[in-house]
């Protein structure tokens, strides 16, 4: 199959990943490209939409973002068993999500970044080629040819596309989970972060200094009745509740850092007075944090810890986004007494913060226990004693 630009005068391959073999007959269906071939089934080619664009114009700019075609929100996989094996000839899928073309003529100088902004114009998702690639889980138990490999921002000369799954950010510091319906070399881990509502969304990207600017309409999968006024409803909903999640996820990394640090701390400390101390640090940390990831129950008049909320927030969170569907009552009714039960562990645990802390390093010499940066996941240092140089 080959394709011309300038009216036959010219043409080029468009075979891409193509057996060699005869092309019978091309049909156009919206933005995509259907092929059949002799005696080897049909193909398709997913949005021709920059094939559209593409002219001298394009070739000379030194940076070009193409005009996005018309995305659905549609939930990325319908199989509801493991997938196939390796050995089991398969098509592809189309991509999941808003398909992002651009081009540049010669390799950036620095990072090029995409922005999606609301029609408000607040910032809904950020992408940087100087973003790193998250480095491959060592204690994965699935195997390694289920998951999607993570996609770069290339900063390179060429052509370069680039999947927006249209979700907020993930949550950082939640460690990706993967559904058995997967699909080989394309399963997506469970999203922590919203589904952005159907409307029209701004894409900016930046190369070189060079701002450019397209509208991309997102809809929803016309197999969805809910209104739009459940959808919304359910984005304000789960963006509250992730929220809380984004506040109290960071505490909790740092609150099992600490736990490891105290114990450390606890089996060097030679004197009863000061095990004494940790101990009694370690039992207010766990009152506070609590243990595993219970859920509070109904009834449980017991105070609400870190884990309990925490893990009540995630399953809430899930609750609402595993459906396209307005959200029920009880849902509704659930979420201020969490949002409650979340501003109160941020004061404790700013009291922790302020207080306990401060006190414990001073009443056993220790150093190098920050507070917990406002805003931020930073890590807790480690804990080093100054026994030895008095």
């Amino acid at each position: 199959v080959y394709v011309s630009f300038d009216d036959g005068d010219h043409w080029q391959s468009l075979r891409l990943n193509l057996p060699a073999t005869s092309v019978r007959d091309l049909t156009i269906k919206n933005d995509d490209l259907a092929i059949g071939t002799h005696g080897r089934g049909f193909w398709i080619l997913d949005d021709i939409t920059p094939l559209r664009q593409l002219d001298d114009k394009v070739i000379a700019s030194s940076a070009y973002l193409f005009e996005p075609q018309l995305t659905y929100r549609v939930r990325w996989n319908m199989n509801t068993d493991t997938p196939l094996p390796p050995d089991v000839p398969a098509g592809q899928n189309p991509p999941d999500g808003a398909v992002l073309d651009y081009y540049l003529k010669s390799a950036a100088s620095g990072p090029v970044t995409l922005d999606i902004l609301d029609s408000t114009g607040k910032s809904v998702r950020r992408y940087s080629s100087d973003d790193p690639l998250p480095k491959p889980d060592p204690e994965l138990s699935i195997p390694t040819f289920w998951p999607r490999p993570p996609q770069k921002l290339l900063n390179e000369a060429g052509f370069h596309r680039f999947l927006w799954d249209l979700h907020y950010p993930p949550v950082p510091g939640i460690k990706p989970e993967y559904p058995i319906a997967a699909i080989y070399e394309n399963t997506a881990p469970a999203s922590t972060s919203p589904w952005v509502v159907p409307g029209k969304y701004q894409v900016v990207f930046t190369a070189n200094g060079q701002k450019l600017t397209r509208e991309l309409t997102i809809e929803m999968d016309p197999r969805v009745k809910t209104p739009i006024a459940g959808l919304q409803q359910q984005f304000d909903l789960s963006h509250q509740v992730y929220e809380d999640i984004l506040a109290l996820q960071p505490i909790n990394d740092q609150v099992e850092q600490l736990r490891a640090q105290i114990k450390a701390q606890r089996v060097k400390s030679p004197s009863q007075a000061d095990a004494a101390k940790l101990d009694a640090f370690s039992q207010k940390l766990d009152a506070f944090a609590g243990a595993g990831s219970g859920r509070r129950r109904r009834g449980n008049q017991q105070a609400a810890t870190l884990s309990s909320v925490r893990g009540s927030l995630l399953e809430l969170f899930s609750v609402m986004q595993d459906v396209d569907a307005t959200p029920t009552n009880q849902v509704a009714q659930a979420i201020p007494v969490l949002r409650n039960s979340t501003q109160t562990l941020l004061k404790q645990w700013a009291e922790i913060q302020k207080s306990d802390l401060p006190q414990l390093k001073s009443q056993l010499h220790i150093s190098a226990l920050p507070n917990l940066p406002e805003g931020t996941g930073a890590q807790l240092l480690g804990i080093t004693t100054n026994r030895d140089e008095e």
